[in-house]
């Protein structure tokens, strides 16, 4: 089944934790095994696996003994600059630093006004 739109949130959690299930046994792992390698309990684990609601920590760390961990990188990619963001913004980046502004930072010629 492909997860859309108009699935409810219990049933996109259920699609999930069958096909990690599925995933699983495809790489041969009990529950109990896989629980152990993420550090998780086997309890923990029937509940992703069956769709119920889990701490975010737990599901990545099933994710990365699954080999399944930058899966997760599509679900929320990168974002860059926009294209109309790098239009607005060329010609207004700082290219080098001004000699006059380091001087005037440095303290030299530089005395209290009560000073003459």
């Amino acid at each position: 089944m492909s997860i859309e739109k108009l699935m409810s949130d219990k049933a996109v959690l259920e699609e999930l934790g069958y096909r990690l299930s599925r995933h699983r046994l495809e790489l041969g792992l009990t529950q109990a095994k896989l629980a152990k390698e993420a550090g998780i309990s086997k309890r923990t684990l029937e509940r992703i696996e069956t769709g119920e609601s889990t701490q975010t920590s737990s599901l990545i760390r099933t994710l990365r003994v699954l080999g399944l961990l930058e899966a997760l990188d599509m679900l929320a990619p990168e974002t860059g600059p926009r294209p109309m963001d790098l239009l607005k913004l060329r010609g207004k980046e700082r290219q080098r630093a001004s000699s006059k502004k380091q001087e005037e930072l440095s303290g030299e010629d530089w005395s209290w006004g009560d000073r003459k």
